[in-house]
């Protein structure tokens, strides 16, 4: 019997679909059966059987429970590639849903919304409105997650037809399982809807989540935990009841359970408790997350990380539990890691007797990571605890007598750790570091001793020896090494300056002739140039005093704790990484979780940051349909005006040979253009260029702070930032874009939209490869030369980006100052030319005050920025030598790359100081609006 083949896996036939759609066709039950059965274990090893689609429906209309749930099953794996066939069983769902087993209602209902095929939604309405009022609480709870279902398929059906309102209805069922199983469907709609009140917990709604959160199973009391944990008491009263009724929920026997309950206490205990009452939570934490550790490995896993969390966020949760961290024989390696981590954070005076003990003990273990990670802790509760630090360093000595090449090149690196806490402490043990010398061959045990060499160089009699054994293979380093060896040497030079002399031109000779890394040569460069120019400000530099480090227990950083906090017993709490990441929601709101109760009531929407409001409002208004007619496969044609920029500069050294010719640079004709002030320089940054063209083609407009285009939580990860600027004579969009998705993107594309100013991109989108986590910067040329119509607002752009995880659209609003034409030729600025325009008397005029910046470099900031002044009202002279600031106006003109023509007349009150009056003109009053908004800022 134990070598008998799986009944259903063997038949091996080249007609076999053939004979099963005979056997479907059979006209006895017993064999449609074990037909379906054979269907379904072909469909299991992967077989293509959606050829028998039809023939399986068939055998739906059948009073066998078993029979209907393998068809079932059929149905939902082959919908999608069957749509059309799938009707064909919406009778047969319709008739079930209205039987009188409820087992057969509930498992219609379910499989139609499994279904995923659009064409049956119609259908599926009716069924699923029944099961929602069902007689039977087990119909009703399978309903209310089917509607969940329906919302993501199409969410405009499950709204018009009332299916929200249902659900909301269904938070008052008097079965615990459905009012659950409602909670957990309103949540996920409430996720993926842009309505913030789908799901709001009311005084009643609260108290039946409670009462509920006792009798429900251990899936339903997990959906109660977060929405509690999402929760805004109104006092400290209602969120010390809700703690008392979810403590209990900690000796639940479901590990998900437990952390479930721990997010919600510590969600909580940001609130201002009494002293005794935070002091009782902090002591129910404690047990349930001792007993975690006794699971099996993996739970283990997943409740360390989430302790690692816990600890950083309250320290005294576990400060009696020390010992239940040790690791055991048995323990899988990522287990022993995680606990070594969390004895570190447990480390205290108290106990560090205790710790050190069994961190020698792990030292002579046979894994070399674990190992490593160990001898790593011995120096981390060193710096940690400095009334240990002498236990601990005599621990790293009797490490180092041991020979073991990891362990003692491992303690040197410690070491070096343990001089920067205790700069004068430990000296004595410098000699049995450098006995090690020859033991060491990791680029980072050998820059850690190269650096005490150098740090203590004045009490290290053959200090220059121990250097120059190093510096024999100075080609063959590591680089961090060579820097290593750079600076020790310069810091022996200035410490012991008659024995060092030669070692330290040896070794600047071969960083700087002899070597390719530009940050090897830049250093070396440096440190020449101090010693030769000012051997005093390189003493100074060199050997400044260092501030003493200390121990870093934080794993994340703060504001990521606080969003890894409040998902605790999720996968963001295991990855350590933001939701976003993992394809959840980022954004964490902590004003929700504030520990004032008694104050302000301010609605925490309005207390949202300046970005979010920015992306709602690029978000806001319809996608032109150009946009959905993608072809990302034609590379845009370059305008005539952009090319390749140049970079200029020298090379460094280059020509050169020998110290003498590199001590002769001489540093001050180096400067570069424009850093020097003439003499005919202005407060309002040289008005005797007016009109000579003070945009050159290669000036860099202002750029306004950059703002999100995309979010990573609605792109699939990808999160996008930009803002625009005119740089070398053409518009150019400089984007951020990061990739916060669990794999890397590629493949990147771009389109625009027809818009007013005929925007388009002059080139392809190059973006690197990125790899999750990463971020790259780019910036993608514009040309206006491309497709025009009037959009609302005028600014307006849309957008398409493509990679490898799909399209994605956002719109965007381009400042006016971008699309002036650069140069006064250009925009034809004249007198005559302001004076057509600020004469005619039907076009729009707008008037504004800018204040609140001081008015320096004010014709500098208009020219490169497209704003020409043709005429002012105060000589240039009387400016710089005046005190008193006279009042100054500026007549100036400026015109759209579209031809629309503008005239703005600026006037400085008396006294020079508040800003600048406004008075601007233009034929096109959406112009005018834009302008203030440019001027606003680049003028401050």
């Amino acid at each position: 019997m134990a070598d008998r083949p799986p009944r259903f896996f063997t038949n091996n036939k080249r007609d076999e679909n053939a004979e099963l759609k005979a056997d479907l066709n059979s006209e006895f039950r017993d064999k449609r059966k074990e037909t379906v059965k054979k269907v379904i274990a072909n469909m299991t090893i992967g077989k293509d059987v959606s050829a028998l689609f039809a023939d399986v429906v068939k055998n739906m209309q059948t009073e066998d429970l078993e029979l209907k749930k393998l068809v079932y099953l059929y149905l939902i794996n082959y919908a999608k590639s069957q749509p059309e066939l799938v009707i064909l069983a919406v009778n047969t769902f319709v008739k079930d849903s209205d039987d009188h087993n409820p087992l057969i209602r509930a498992l219609a209902i379910r499989t139609m919304g499994c279904l995923r095929v659009e064409r049956i939604v119609d259908y599926l309405l009716e069924p699923l409105k029944k099961g929602l009022k069902d007689e039977d609480p087990y119909v009703r709870k399978t309903a209310a997650l089917c509607v969940a279902k329906l919302f993501d398929l199409n969410p405009g059906i499950a709204i018009d037809n009332g299916l929200i309102a249902i659900l909301q209805d269904m938070l008052s069922d008097r079965n615990p399982m459905v009012i659950a199983n409602a909670v957990a469907a309103l949540t996920e709609i409430s996720e993926a809807s842009v309505q913030k009140d789908i799901f709001q917990i009311t005084d009643m709604l609260l108290q039946k989540l409670l009462a509920a959160l006792n009798e429900c199973t251990e899936w339903g009391q997990i959906c109660i935990l977060n929405s509690l944990g999402g929760y805004r008491p109104r006092d400290a009263r209602e969120a010390g009841d809700i703690v008392e009724r979810v403590i209990p929920r900690l000796q639940h026997v479901n590990a998900s359970v437990v952390l479930s309950a721990v997010k919600v206490l510590m969600i909580y205990l940001n609130y201002q408790f009494s002293d005794e009452l935070e002091k009782t939570i902090v002591r129910k934490l404690a047990p349930p997350l001792v007993t975690l550790i006794s699971s099996e490995p993996e739970i283990q896993y997943v409740a360390l990380r989430n302790i690692n969390l816990i600890l950083q966020k309250r320290p005294d949760v576990l400060t009696e539990e020390t010992r239940v961290f040790f690791t055991k024989f048995n323990d899988p390696p990522y287990v022993k890691l995680e606990k070594l981590e969390v004895i570190i954070k447990l480390c205290a005076e108290s106990n560090v007797d205790q710790v050190l003990s069994e961190l020698k003990e792990y030292a002579n273990e046979v894994d070399v990571d674990f190992v490593r990670k160990s001898v790593r802790a011995i120096g981390r509760c060193a710096i940690k605890i400095p009334a240990a630090s002498d236990k601990c360093v005599h621990a790293l000595l009797d490490l180092l007598k041991t020979g073991v090449a990891y362990i003692v090149q491992e303690a040197i690196v410690v070491m070096k750790d343990v001089f920067r806490k205790y700069p004068t402490k430990y000296e004595g043990i410098i000699p049995s570091l450098c006995q090690n010398l020859d033991a060491l061959d990791e680029p980072d045990a050998r820059a850690s001793l190269i650096w005490i060499i150098g740090e203590y160089a004045d009490r290290i009699e053959n200090a220059g020896e121990l250097l120059d054994h190093f510096l024999e293979s100075f080609k063959d380093e590591s680089p961090k090494v060579q820097l290593q060896l750079i600076t020790a040497t310069v810091k022996l030079f200035l410490k012991r300056p008659g024995s060092a002399q030669d070692l330290v031109q040896s070794v600047l000779q071969n960083a700087t002739q002899a070597n390719d890394n530009p940050d090897i040569r830049d250093r070396a460069y440096v440190y020449w140039r101090l010693l030769s120019s000012n051997p005093q400000a390189a003493k100074a530099i060199v050997l400044a005093e260092k501030p003493p480090i200390d121990v870093d227990t934080m794993t994340v950083s703060e504001s990521l704790l606080d969003e890894l906090i409040i998902n605790i017993s999720s996968l963001a709490s295991v990855y350590h990484k933001s939701p976003a990441l993992l394809g959840g929601t980022s954004f964490v709101d902590m004003t929700l979780y504030r520990t004032d109760l008694d104050g302000d009531e301010q609605d925490p929407e309005t207390r949202r940051s300046v970005y979010q409001e920015a992306a709602k409002a690029m978000g806001s208004g319809p996608i032109i349909e150009n946009l959905l007619d993608l072809d990302f496969g034609t590379p845009a044609a370059a305008p005539a005006g952009v090319g390749s920029s140049a970079s200029g500069g020298g090379v460094v050294g280059g020509g050169a040979s020998g110290i003498d010719d590199l001590l002769s640079m001489d540093m001050d004709s180096t400067m570069p253009m424009g850093m020097g002030g003439g003499s005919g320089a202005s407060a309002f940054g040289g008005l005797g260029g007016l009109g000579a063209g003070a945009a050159a083609a290669g000036i860099t407009s202002y750029a306004f702070p950059k703002v999100p285009l995309l979010l990573a939580a609605t792109a699939q990860g990808l999160d996008m930032s930009g803002t625009y600027v005119r740089r070398h004579g053409a518009v150019h969009l400089d984007l951020t874009v990061a990739n916060k998705a669990a794999g890397p993107m590629s493949d990147f594309a771009i389109q625009f939209n027809v818009n007013t100013f005929g925007l388009a991109p002059a080139a392809p989108l190059v973006v690197p490869l990125l790899q999750p986590g990463s971020t790259a910067d780019v910036s993608l040329p514009l040309t206006t030369a491309g497709p025009a119509q009037r959009t609302d607002p005028l600014n307006l752009v849309q957008i398409a980006v493509k990679n490898n995880y799909g399209v994605f659209y956002f719109q965007t609003l381009v400042p006016l100052h971008v699309l002036l034409l650069e140069t006064p030729a250009a925009a034809g600025a004249s007198g005559p030319a302001f004076g057509a325009v600020w004469g005619d008397a039907g076009a729009p005029t707008a008037a504004f005050a800018l204040a609140g910046f001081p008015v320096t470099d004010l014709l500098t900031k208009l020219g490169r920025n497209g704003l020409h002044v043709v005429q002012q009202s105060t000589p240039t002279a009387s400016l710089v030598s005046s005190t008193l600031f006279p009042r100054c106006s500026w007549q100036v003109y400026a015109k759209t790359v579209s031809d629309i023509p503008i005239a703005v007349e600026m006037a400085m009150a008396a006294g020079g100081g508040g800003g600048v009056n406004v008075t601007a003109k233009s034929r096109s009053p959406e112009v005018l609006a834009l302008l203030q908004v440019s001027l606003d800022g680049l003028l401050r």
